[in-house]
Parts: C-alpha cells; sequence; structure tokens
C-alpha cells in the first residue's frame, strides 16, 4: 500500500497528523517557511514557502495524501497570505494526484440558531469567513471536475495538547494555574462545543483515506458542550487547582478594545460564537469513521499540560 502525506503547518493541527502517522510507520515530511523540527521520531521535515506554486508541486511529488494544516495567527492578514497559499496547495494537489484534505473551520456557517450541521450553508458575512468559505468552494469545484479529490474537516474551538495561545481556553491556562483573574470574550455561561485537537487530527486522516467521503464537509466528532467558564473551570479541577474568578469582554468594552488593537477588531467580527449557543452537530463523522471524541476529562488533562 503507498502511504506517503505530505503535511503543509507544523501548528497543532500539523503536529498531531504528523505524529498519528508516523506512529504507524506512514512516511511523513512537514512543511514549514522554517522547516523547523516538530520533534517526532520518523518525520522528515522540509523548509518551504508553500504558497511558491512551483516549489510545493515538487514537493508533492509522488506523495499520496496532501494535507493543509496551515494557520495563519494573524487574522489582519489573511486577505494577503491565504490566496496565494490556497492556490498554490489547489495546484499542487492537481500536479501530484494526491488527495487534498483540508483543515477548515466554522467560520463559513456564520452566525447560527441551533446546532451547526454539514447541511448547513457558507453564510459567513465578515471577511474571514467569507474567505474560508470560498477556499473550500473552489476545492469542491475542482473536485467535481474530477481534477483533484478534496475533502474539508471543521472542528470548533480546539482544545488539547499544543494548542496553547491558538485556543480561547488554552491561552487562559497558564495564567489560571497561577490563581490569577481571567478575561473571556463574549458570554460565559452559554453552551459551546470545544474539540480536541488530537481528534481533529484522526478525523482529518480518516476523511483524506476513505474515498467515499471525498467531495464534502465532515465535522469532527467532540464531546457535549460546556460554557467558557465550566471549560477552563474543568480543566483546571483535572490537575487539582481551584476555580479562578472570570472576566466578560463584550459590548461597549469589546468596542472600545477593537478600536485600538486590529486583532480585537477582527475577533469583534466573530463574536456572535460566543454571544449566542454554538453546538456542533457531529453525527456524520461518528456514523462514517466510528470515531468517538477523547473523554473530557483527559482532553481536560492535556489543556492543561500545555
Amino acid at each position: 500500500m503507498s502511504d506517503n502525506h505530505l503535511i503543509v503547518g507544523a501548528g497543532p493541527i500539523g503536529r498531531h497528523v504528523a505524529a498519528l502517522l508516523a506512529d504507524r510507520g506512514s512516511q511523513v515530511t512537514v512543511v514549514s517557511r522554517s522547516g523547523r523540527s516538530t520533534g517526532i521520531d520518523g518525520v522528515q521535515h522540509l523548509a518551504l514557502d508553500a504558497s511558491d506554486a512551483d516549489a510545493l508541486a515538487r514537493a508533492a511529488d509522488g506523495t499520496d495524501y496532501l494535507y493543509n494544516c496551515a494557520n495563519p495567527t494573524d487574522y489582519t492578514q489573511w486577505e494577503r497570505v491565504w490566496p496565494p497559499l490556497a492556490a498554490s496547495l489547489l495546484s499542487a494537489a492537481e500536479r501530484s494526484g494526491a488527495v487534498y484534505a483540508i483543515t477548515g473551520t466554522l467560520y463559513p456557517y456564520g452566525p447560527v440558531d441551533g446546532p451547526i450541521s454539514e447541511g448547513r450553508p457558507d453564510a459567513a458575512t465578515d471577511h474571514k469567513g467569507i474567505l474560508r468559505a470560498k477556499m473550500w468552494a473552489e476545492a469542491r469545484a475542482a473536485h467535481d471536475a474530477g481534477r483533484i479529490r478534496a475533502v474539508e474537516i471543521r472542528g470548533s474551538d480546539y482544545m488539547g495538547l499544543g494548542v496553547g495561545g491558538n485556543g480561547h481556553i488554552s491561552r487562559l491556562v497558564p495564567a489560571a494555574l497561577q490563581g490569577k483573574r481571567v478575561t473571556m470574550m463574549g458570554r460565559t455561561d452559554l453552551p459551546h462545543t470545544f474539540t480536541d485537537v488530537a481528534d481533529g487530527a484522526r478525523t482529518l486522516v480518516a476523511a483524506a483515506e476513505d474515498p467515499g467521503a471525498h467531495g464534502r464537509v465532515w465535522h469532527v466528532p467532540s464531546n457535549a458542550p460546556v460554557t467558557q467558564a465550566q471549560a477552563l473551570t474543568d480543566v483546571l479541577a483535572s490537575v487539582g487547582r481551584p476555580p479562578v474568578r472570570i472576566s466578560s469582554l463584550r459590548g461597549a468594552g469589546l468596542a472600545a478594545v477593537a478600536l485600538a488593537v486590529p486583532f480585537m477588531r477582527e475577533m469583534r467580527e466573530i463574536i456572535y460564537q460566543w454571544e449566542r449557543p454554538y453546538v456542533l452537530d457531529d453525527a456524520a463523522a461518528r456514523a462514517r469513521f466510528g470515531i468517538i471524541p477523547t473523554p473530557w476529562e483527559e482532553v481536560c488533562r492535556r489543556t492543561a499540560q500545555g
């Protein structure tokens, strides 16, 4: 069986995908700008600007699976960074013949009422959601035209090992472990789905390797929703620490901060995720792939570990 995997992005999802594949003996290469080692035994590393279509196509030559695990963390730069990167990944998938597996987000759906299932239209109104929706639409169109084989997974806010500053809950953990008050965006008392990053990796690989799963979006199997406040409290309890005081940044306070901080302006555009229940429907992926989410207590312990 051919088993050659090229992962673009060495962030939390990319590292977990690499570890999962390497552990079973697959041939794995992780592409990042720096080429810095992930520290995972058996994984090769390549320094490359993945937005260089020719360079990425050369790296993908002979690979069986191409994973988009990139995550430009500066939201203010998405309009500049994502289009050439997405175009390069599509080109590399078409030129190599590799299955193209995308780590997506829930942003394309925009504001929602009720559980979020894959049957919902991509109806975002903010520029980040519109951009991610366009990326999937272009990949789906290429798939439908027979030019590539593509699939996308979407998880909710990530928790777990290695998420760190990339997660709404995990970014608060270092201060909370010291007993300090923390600030959360939006309401802290509404049900919200949190996804374990390792479960995201498991779902991405399963979807990539299942030909019958291609051509559509799948939601990552996740634990039952909890409030932001409860999620942080559970993380602390998992390592024997007491709850901390929690402040909420929303409304006029958030608007004032957003005037001065560009990143917070970007976050304000998607504050709807924290101002109403935000619950993921993952039934389709559970049934298709047989994936059960990592037990919540373990997710919390992993998040506390950093």
